[in-house]
């Protein structure tokens, strides 16, 4: 257990100390945010602000998981160097759109098709690596079956599994991406889920089958190192919340949120709770709803649902201050979170 707490303590000290330092070297560089036209007006000053902040608590998540199993002597796992592995790509494509944006001076980065088609090629060899790379007793770090609290019923076949998988990565890492829009909104509602799949990994270890054979046993692969991963995530995620805070010194750009995205999949796959996730992470799917909402709408109608989409747009156009929409979404995140740690817990209730 003092993995977690170790991988968890070096994120965050990282983070903290690391985010200064980039927000100087990315102001000297230019590497500033640049802003829609369309948007709106008051997000005007926000220009200039530095941006691809995402690539610190990356980097410091990946020294905090390596940090952890030094320290405990321990080697890395599948899973956890899976989930990693997802996330970073993911970062990597996130990377290469901030990059353009700041390169060509605009607000578009990567066209939709080329970013696409990155988080897909990331997806696709997670997902075909997943399944694979048994441990001793032949659990390997997914099943081709959907799960909610645990895996459900019949395999859907490699390639439909291959399928849901992706839907699931590119889905979630949009998610978040949508809902990084306000001062810390994104960093917030992700550390939430990070902590609940901090708890759900610990869980997972005490009841683990090969231990304790028992009617609610989990076939986990590696749960305490999604633990740690989690963790790790979860530290360098506060440490860069510190100073993305409204008002924030830096955001953390889709190099960020692409792979706060690819982690919580990854997660979720690996600890078999996937349909848990649209819970746990309600709050992003909410948002994102609300522009497939918006989008649909118009087309059908020519009208609008919400002043703007995404969902946090269109409070600010009713006149709620940053502030108070960061806070009471946090708070949406939280009740979501909650929701799904106590559904996980549920069938552990005494009938």
């Amino acid at each position: 257990m003092i993995n977690i707490v170790i991988a968890g303590a070096v994120g965050l000290i990282l983070s903290m100390l690391g985010t200064p330092l980039a927000i100087r070297l990315f102001s000297r560089r230019g590497y500033g945010q640049q802003i829609r036209e369309e948007g709106v007006q008051a997000h005007h000053g926000k220009r200039g602000t530095p941006t691809m902040g995402g690539t610190v608590f990356v980097l410091a998540s990946l020294f905090a998981y390596g940090a952890s199993h030094m320290a405990t002597i321990s080697p890395p796992t599948v899973s956890g160097m899976l989930v990693l592995f997802l996330m970073t790509g993911l970062g990597a494509v996130g990377f290469l759109d901030d990059f353009i944006k700041i390169y060509k001076q605009r607000s578009l980065g990567l066209r939709s098709g080329a970013k696409a088609l990155g988080q897909l090629i990331v997806g696709a060899v997670f997902a075909f690596l997943v399944v694979r790379q048994p441990n001793v007793y032949g659990i390997t770090p997914a099943e081709t079956r959907l799960s909610f609290l645990r895996d459900i019923g019949p395999s859907i076949g490699l390639a439909g599994f291959t399928i849901w998988v992706l839907i699931l990565i590119v889905g979630f890492s949009n998610a978040v991406n949508l809902t990084d829009g306000l001062d810390g909104l994104a960093s917030g509602a992700a550390g939430v889920v990070l902590g609940a799949y901090v708890l759900i990994g610990n869980w997972q270890l005490r009841n683990n089958c090969i231990d304790q054979l028992g009617p609610n046993c989990y076939w986990v692969r590696d749960p305490l190192d999604l633990a740690v991963v989690a963790s790790a995530v979860l530290g360098s995620l506060i440490g860069f919340l510190w100073w993305n805070a409204p008002p924030a010194k830096i955001f953390m750009g889709d190099t960020g949120s692409l792979a706060l995205g690819g982690v919580l999949a990854g997660l979720a796959i690996a600890t078999r709770t996937q349909l848990l996730l649209i819970i746990l992470a309600g709050l992003c799917v909410m948002i994102t709803a609300s522009v497939i909402i918006q989008v649909g709408f118009f087309k059908m109608t020519g009208k609008r649902v919400f002043r703007m989409a995404p969902l946090q747009h269109h409070f600010e156009l009713k006149g709620w201050a940053e502030t108070t929409i960061v806070v009471r979404f946090w708070l949406i995140a939280m009740l979501c979170a909650a929701l799904g740690i106590g559904l996980f817990y549920v069938e552990w209730m005494p009938r």
